[in-house]
């Protein structure tokens, strides 16, 4: 058994609408080896490793549902054991996670399984623990050779714990996160710490722990200097203690006398109480307590003591919102135990952690705790009577052990309103003052409290999970301080899928966009856009780019393509998007990652549309989109249709339903949008450039789906008509897409399509443009389609053109050098393409420059390209040398090739050059050969 594969999918995919981690797993022999015939005995040695696995539901949705599947008929296999163990080891360690599913691969003892996770890293983790745990258990024949004798389950449950809590967010952050949830806010984590983004595009906040990004430096300055903050609070009459700065420990002692003892010593600028030391009443105390404050800061400060408990009064935009009492870390006496056994059997209260991991913070007996202790005449072994409360801590906070009682309801209307003008004097938008005083329902001008500090970045954790009384909602404030409540928060987004048209499709779109004054981030198989600039390069049409555009802070609307590969791999990298467009299904990339139908690749891009909030947009004429649209819960289908008789989208239209039609009128083809009853003429196909008169039927219908999105997101009619008009297929505009070039005496056509739906297109586009010369074409395919896909390519091209040649791409993909090209001659010539009108070329640079020779005046080459780029750069630079009609082809020797044909030589020595008939060199297979005369 083992784990062949490992997927993170950080937003919907074809298995759920929001993250999880897939795992394709291998049982191997123990494929043979249910639960059942594993027996009761390995059953009950899992349940003794992880009890709560008794509380899975299942399938049967109720508490030891689960259990009951192990142990009925012939119980369940490993890898559906692997899911819910994987799930439960999370929840180990924290997590609150339940949705599994292990399907079937298709081949024997293969499973697709997955389960949520709360952050990646763990999620992995857990599935490879939950993989070595079940190993374990199996009896020693059953067990792999190499599986590790010596797994410890318990030592490596609780490393894992370890790591996963050290992973994940501290209870501030998590609090933040949960109310941005629950008002609809999307997030995302920008680090592996607490640098999260709250919102999208240019309306997106960012929090670092409780510090926002619309706290200011000065003010998280201002009160890291405890000096300057005494100073400015004192200045304006709060209550603050009398304080001196020290730099040396003799300094200190002068200080705390000119105080009057008993006084306090802590760092200047440290937090979470570290160095602290109060209740100092000599100079020997002071000189040792100045010492360990000198461990956190060059600069000390010595102040007056306040007699009472620490108060955090945390006030958010200026408000107080929640007062907690915070008790120092103490044990109480039982009359039994020592004081080292009552810190253990304190620690054992599951809410207690190391640090900020859990709610509570373990007690420690250090050097502080030892202080304590001989100032009370005790020792760690000592026995405290029944009821007799013991400080292990002179300060508060939670995260040396203390304990947090809630006091918002009870606060004295004077310690409200000194705490609110205290964050204000300051100017912090989320600040915690930490207040002494004996009474927090008196007033501080009758018990003669003060504000010992003023926190930026207060932790939250005292307030949501208090020791004693109500927890409060303090993240809540926070983010409706960042985003009030009806401001925006998420940029509008259009997600484009189908098979063939995406780029072109999401480019028409972010161009119409644009014009309309939108700042767009576009997304496409040749980069990342924002506004119009190529950010990055490269085929970026998968979860990551997407979080690119989302994360830009300059971006006002997005357009992704979203491409097969991207959501079988990685999901989607955002929970929904506004517009979801499928364009159509087509046979493309099948036999690859287990999509072997176009079922299953309908499935794979029905994602779009599942997650459509506001309009899915539909192709009415692709049976496998139609059925889509009962999938979808956006509030509104857009169809789009090439017919404007299809009875479906006549009834959707007489319902008061959106479709984008196109019409024959006595001008040429309208593109027309139906929307509430309303009949909308939009333009003629023929004013868009990237029609070529509308005789490019396939970018008719690519702007037939820009219109529909655009429109579903605002745009104006006129702003759409603006947009396509103004938008063409030239090389800048959209590499790669119908690209013409009318350089040459002949014409050039520059295209990247790669599966037999856009080789049709591009022929059927041919087939219209009047050719006063010959018509050639340069066919390849792909070498990781199937057989039958590559030979439909070439029975597609099969008599329109005068002459045919077929090369293959730079990487064959697992085919042989030239396999690919003699299975595209081979069906050539089924389709009854005459050899002599057939050249096969195996490189594609080569390729190139023979079908440029081979062109000539009027005559009509459309290439199929690989590498685009360097393919229009060998168009745009060629220099005829003449007429040249291409013959043979010249090709390395490859040994598993069938026998050459007439029109294929070998040449020894020479690497796949290209000859006329006269045998003269015409030009080099590789780009940048030099070769001497």
């Amino acid at each position: 058994m083992r784990i062949v594969s490992q997927s993170v999918y950080l937003g919907p995919n074809i298995y759920a609408n929001w993250r999880l981690i897939g795992l394709t797993v291998d049982l191997g022999a123990l494929e043979e080896w249910p639960t059942v015939k594993l027996g009761s005995k390995w059953i009950d040695a899992l349940l003794q490793a992880i009890p709560t696995l008794e509380e899975h539901g299942c399938s049967y949705g109720e508490p030891g549902g689960f259990l009951r599947r192990m142990r009925e008929d012939e119980g369940t296999w490993l890898g559906h054991v692997l899911e819910h163990c994987a799930i439960e080891i999370q929840n180990l360690a924290g997590a609150d996670l339940s949705f599994g599913q292990t399907r079937s691969t298709g081949t024997p003892g293969q499973y697709h399984v997955v389960y949520d996770y709360d952050e990646p890293e763990v999620g992995l983790e857990a599935g490879e623990l939950a993989l070595k745990l079940i190993l374990s258990l199996l009896p020693a024949e059953l067990r792999p050779k190499d599986a590790e004798d010596a797994f410890d389950w318990d030592e490596e449950r609780d490393a894992f714990i370890r790591r996963a809590q050290r992973l994940a967010f501290g209870p501030s952050t998590a609090s933040l996160i949960k109310a941005a949830e629950e008002r609809d806010i999307p997030w995302l984590r920008l680090n592996n710490y607490s640098l999260v983004q709250f919102g999208h595009g240019r309306y997106q906040k960012r929090i670092q722990a409780t510090i926002t990004s619309e706290t200011r430096h000065i003010a998280v300055e201002i009160a890291s200097d405890k000096e300057e903050t005494n100073q400015i609070l004192g200045d304006l009459g709060l209550p603050v203690p009398q304080q001196r700065i020290v730099r040396d420990a003799d300094r200190a002692v002068r200080a705390a006398r000119r105080i009057g003892y008993p006084v306090v010593v802590k760092p200047l600028n440290a937090n979470h109480g570290r160095g602290v030391s109060i209740g100092l009443e000599t100079d020997e105390q002071v000189l040792t307590a100045f010492e360990k404050a000198r461990e956190h800061s060059r600069t000390i400060l010595v102040e007056a003591f306040i007699r009472g408990l620490d108060h955090r009064m945390l006030v958010v935009d200026g408000k107080l919102i929640a007062v907690s009492k915070r008790v120092p870390g103490h044990v109480v006496g039982d009359g039994k135990h020592s004081i080292a056994e009552l810190v253990e059997i304190t620690n054992e209260d599951p809410r207690r952690g190391i640090g900020h991991e859990k709610v509570l913070t373990k007690l420690d007996i250090d050097h502080q705790a030892r202080r304590l202790l001989n100032e009370a005449g005790l020792e760690p072994e000592s026995v405290l009577e029944q009821g007799q409360i013991q400080f292990l801590r002179a300060t508060a906070n939670l995260s040396t052990g203390g304990t947090a009682v809630d006091m918002t309801d009870v606060v004295h209307p004077d310690n409200r309103a000194m705490a609110e003008r205290a964050a204000k004097a300051v100017g912090l938008d989320v600040c915690g003052v930490d207040f002494l005083t004996t009474d927090i329902t008196r007033s501080y001008k009758e018990t003669k409290g003060a504000i010992c500090e003023v926190n930026a970045a207060p932790g939250f954790r005292m307030h949501v999970a208090p020791s004693e009384g109500h927890p409060r909602d303090v993240a809540g404030p926070v983010i409706d301080m960042l985003f009030p409540p009806g401001s925006p928060r998420r940029i509008p987004i259009a997600a484009i899928t189908g098979t063939n048209g995406k780029t072109t499709t999401t480019r028409m779109t972010a161009h119409v966009l644009k014009m309309a004054g939108r700042r767009v981030g576009f997304t496409t198989t040749d980069g990342v856009y924002i506004d119009g600039k190529l950010s990055v390069e490269g085929d970026m049409t998968g979860p990551t780019a997407a979080r690119m555009v989302l994360r830009d802070p300059s971006v006002d609307t997005a357009v992704l393509e979203t491409a097969r590969g991207g959501l079988l791999k990685r999901g989607m990298g955002y929970r929904r998007c506004n517009v979801g467009a499928v364009l159509n299904i087509d046979a493309d990339h099948l036999g690859l990652r287990g999509i072997e139908t176009l079922e299953q690749l309908a499935r794979v891009k029905r994602v779009v549309i599942e997650v459509a909030k506001d309009t899915a947009v539909l192709n009415a004429d692709d049976e496998h989109c139609l059925r889509m649209a009962s999938f979808t819960s956006a509030e509104q289908i857009c169809y789009v249709t090439m017919s404007p008789t299809h009875p479906l989208v006549k009834e959707h239209i007489r319902a008061g339903g959106r479709a984008v039609v196109l019409e024959e009128g006595m001008g040429g083809q309208m593109i027309t949008i139906y929307d509430n009853g309303a009949h909308i003429p939009l333009l003629w196909t023929h004013e868009i450039p990237a029609t070529i008169d509308g005789k490019a039927r396939h970018n008719v219908q690519n702007a037939l789906f820009a219109s529909a999105i655009t429109f579903s997101m605002g745009a104006t009619l006129d702003d759409i008509r603006i947009g396509l008009r103004t938008f063409d297929t030239t090389f800048a505009e959209a590499p790669g897409r119908m690209n013409v070039y009318d350089d040459h005496p002949f014409k050039v056509i520059v295209d990247y399509g790669h599966n037999p739906a856009a080789i049709a297109a591009m022929v059927h586009l041919t087939d219209q443009l009047h050719v006063k010369g010959r018509r050639l074409i340069l066919l390849a395919a792909p070498g990781d389609r199937r057989d039958q896909d590559i030979e439909q390519m070439a029975s597609s091209v099969a008599g329109h053109y005068d002459h045919y040649i077929v090369r293959r791409d730079d990487n064959p993909r697992g085919r042989g050098p030239l396999e690919v090209p003699h299975l595209l001659r081979d069906s050539l010539l089924e389709n009854g393409v005459p050899e002599q009108k057939i050249t096969v070329i195996e490189r594609e640079v080569a390729a190139v420059d023979a079908a440029l020779d081979m062109a000539r005046p009027d005559d009509l080459l459309l290439v199929f390209a690989d590498a685009i780029e360097r393919t229009w750069r060998q168009v745009t630079e060629f220099e005829s040398v003449g007429e040249v009609e291409l013959k043979p082809t010249v090709s390395a020797p490859q040994p598993a090739a069938p026998a050459a044909t007439a029109f294929e030589m070998e040449l020894p020595g020479i690497d796949d050059f290209i000859h006329d008939e006269r045998g003269v060199l015409l030009a080099p297979v590789e780009e940048d050969d030099e070769l001497a005369d």
